[in-house]
């Protein structure tokens, strides 16, 4: 309950550390603390062999200057776009290559929302568009 407290009451996670010897933090608390969560993610999935059928895919998206920012995750094998990490209700999408030609889209949490094919020329401009709706 003190850790908790101490949180709270805005104690840096480095010193929380100290404070309390049970925790242990991993490099993506420090990055979620200095705003950067979606970087450290993209790195994490990148390095995970247990990802590697999704690192062309995650390569691809990560080269955009806007996917980029998004927080990746995999799901079920496809690859899922969150515009902010810290909130579930979070415009998102779900990214899977069906072939080396076409791609599965869908916005996830949209009401009626089904999968759309997605040449495999156009799905940065076609996540783009879907991440900004609202």
């Amino acid at each position: 309950m003190e850790a908790v407290a101490a949180w709270r009451e805005g104690l840096p996670l480095d010193e929380l550390e100290e404070r309390f010897e049970f925790m242990e933090l991993d490099e993506f608390v420090g990055a979620l603390e200095r705003g950067e969560p979606a970087s450290s993610q993209w790195a994490e999935l990148l390095s995970s062999d247990f990802n590697r059928r999704q690192w062309n895919l995650l390569r691809r998206l990560r080269a955009d200057e806007v996917l980029r920012d998004m927080f990746p995750t995999i799901s079920h094998g496809a690859v899922r776009l969150c515009v902010n990490a810290m909130d579930r209700r979070s415009r998102q999408v779900l990214v899977d290559e069906v072939n080396g030609e076409l791609y599965e889209v869908m916005r996830v949490g949209v009401p009626g929302a089904s999968r759309v094919e997605v040449p495999a020329a156009d799905p940065i401009a076609y996540l783009r568009a879907a991440l900004n709706e609202e």
